[in-house]
């Protein structure tokens, strides 16, 4: 099982990179909440060991990240012990809070409790919008014309933006979570880049391109794929 461990003190993330490496885990670190969000997306975690007094961005903001995109468990683990810390860390997206110094048997525990939670993964699933059907296991996207199948064609870059909507149907994804997907954490302000792909997937998907019904905008926040329109 894969873990992110996100906290800026770098003998905590060496100690429990130790720890739960010897116990079997899959463990990826970062420093801060701008790397957070890239491992992220990076490695896909199982699950989340958050830090709320990261640089770049708290651990506040990297939860609303996670939450556009994933249902992955969220373990805080923060020297913060005031109530309103951890109901502001519940209600952003977390699981549940342990707070510093803790034991390690206890944080284990914790995180046995959380990954009995962890839903079966599905298969590489096969998405139809409307007369499109996309196979993610296939790599294909295949458009009915009257009595034809044709195959639409997409740019890597798009596919990739499709795929990632695919994989978190009816989530709002952020415009933050996907550019720094595709294009990396340096470019989470360049929104411009997303504009002309959605622009371009909906000229090749949508019926009526100028009145989407499968990838939506979210004013101000990113996008939504809505499977059944």
């Amino acid at each position: 099982m894969r873990i992110l461990i996100a906290d800026d003190d770098p003998q905590i993330l060496r100690a429990l990179r130790i720890t739960l490496t010897a116990k079997g885990y899959d463990i990826a670190v970062a420093a801060d909440g701008a790397q957070a969000i890239a491992a992220a997306v990076d490695h896909r975690p199982d699950l989340f060991m958050i830090d709320l007094g990261m640089p770049a961005l708290d651990g506040i903001e990297v939860i609303e990240a996670i939450r556009g995109w994933s249902n992955a468990p969220i373990l805080v683990v923060s020297g913060r012990t005031g109530a309103a810390d951890k109901v502001e860390a519940l209600d952003a997206g977390a699981d549940d809070y342990v707070t510093k110094p803790f034991s390690m048997d206890e944080l284990l525990a914790r995180i046995r409790a959380l990954t009995r939670r962890l839903p079966q993964q599905d298969a590489d699933p096969v998405v139809t919008l409307g007369d499109v059907t996309v196979d993610l296991a296939a790599r294909s996207v295949v458009k009915q014309v009257g009595a034809e199948r044709r195959p639409v064609r997409l740019t890597p870059t798009e596919w990739q933006v499709l795929e990632f909507l695919i994989r978190n149907p009816g989530r709002l994804v952020t415009r933050q979570t996907l550019l720094t997907h595709i294009w990396g954490s340096e470019h989470i302000t360049d929104t411009g880049y997303l504009r002309l792909y959605i622009a371009q997937l909906r000229k090749k998907l949508e019926p009526h391109p100028s009145s989407p019904r499968y990838l939506l905008t979210e004013a101000g926040m990113g996008y939504r794929l809505e499977p059944e329109g």
